[in-house]
């Protein structure tokens, strides 16, 4: 069976079962990452940008290894290999775990239990819940929502159509090594850098994608274009920025102002400063949003599979 064909198949297959299955309690292949890496971490961690792009090189190169070791073994089975690409595929993404942790803190909000939201938001985002009020914390699901369809299943599948299964693997490699190394603590300021620039680089075609569906996929395309346009450039990350942006245009809303991570303090510019606060209300449409975005990456991967096919064989 062609590669394009197999990453069309195994990709939807994995997508389905992501949708039915969600993430295992236990065992789940990125927690197993994680913790390798955090292994191999502690014999490489220096306070030096060189040891820490070796921990990526080693983590990111093992997974993509890894990857092209098990795609090579199995391709002369056409139905092992859109079993693999599957299995990946169901791995990596985390469409239905983001929709439905960012739906129970929905429920609690219009619930009134404010309280019960904040327990539950640090399962979906780093944001201080004490700081937030019910507004606050409405506006961070949704930003995390938002930023979390192209981490966690539009850069997969972009990834998944370009390299097959280890450009699957590779991809969540580098977003989870982001997550856990990547960020500005004293500890890993310069031994995440690499980390941090090659999470920027991997998640850079998959965050343009999906301000374009979201854009599409929409209620109003033409304000989401604007805000993309106009705001995505202010924010801090020159990914989250697009994907934000156009997810504030589609649904009308404020995104970006004050926020805190572990007790810092930041002032990111306004995206969309002509909607409107963000509501409760607006969790569910965003994660309707957000669903409609995976589905036609899907397709978007499937046709680019397909070009590039046709490019190499040219």
């Amino acid at each position: 069976m062609r590669a394009d064909r197999v990453f069309a198949y195994g990709a939807a297959a994995g997508l389905i079962g992501d949708l039915l299955l969600g993430d295992p309690r236990r065992g789940h292949p990125v927690a197993v990452f994680g913790r390798a890496a955090g292994a191999v971490e502690r014999v490489l961690w220096r306070d030096h940008r060189g040891w820490g792009a070796l921990h990526t090189a080693v983590c990111v190169g093992g997974a993509v290894g890894l990857g092209a070791v098990a795609q090579h073994v199995v391709r002369p089975s056409r139905t092992a290999s859109v079993a693999l690409t599957a299995a990946a595929t169901w791995a990596v993404v985390g469409g239905t775990s983001l929709a439905r942790e960012a739906r129970l803190i929905g429920r609690a909000l219009e619930a009134g239990d404010v309280e019960a939201a904040r327990e539950r938001l640090p399962h979906l985002c780093g944001r201080d819940p004490q700081a937030l009020d019910a507004d606050g914390i409405a506006r961070a699901v949704v930003e995390s929502v938002a930023e979390n369809t192209s981490d966690a299943v539009v850069g997969a599948l972009v990834w998944g159509a370009v390299a097959g299964v280890p450009g699957l693997l590779g991809f969540r490699a580098v977003n989870t090594l982001d997550a856990m190394v990547g960020h500005k603590s004293v500890r890993y300021r310069r031994f995440g850098w690499g980390s941090a620039r090659l999470d920027d680089l991997a998640g850079w075609p998959g965050a343009r994608l999906t301000a374009v569906l979201a854009t599409v996929a929409g209620a109003d395309p033409q304000g989401a274009l604007r805000a993309w346009r106009k705001d995505a450039g202010k924010h801090p990350s020159p990914n989250a920025g697009p994907v934000e942006a156009s997810f504030a245009g589609a649904l009308g809303v404020r995104l970006g102002g004050t926020l805190s991570y572990g007790g810092r303090v930041e002032h990111r510019p306004v995206l969309n400063g002509e909607g409107r606060a963000v509501a409760s209300y607006d969790i569910e449409r965003a994660v309707r949003l957000s669903r409609r975005v995976g589905l036609l990456a899907l397709g978007a991967g499937a046709v680019a599979a397909r070009l590039i096919r046709k490019g190499r064989t040219a």
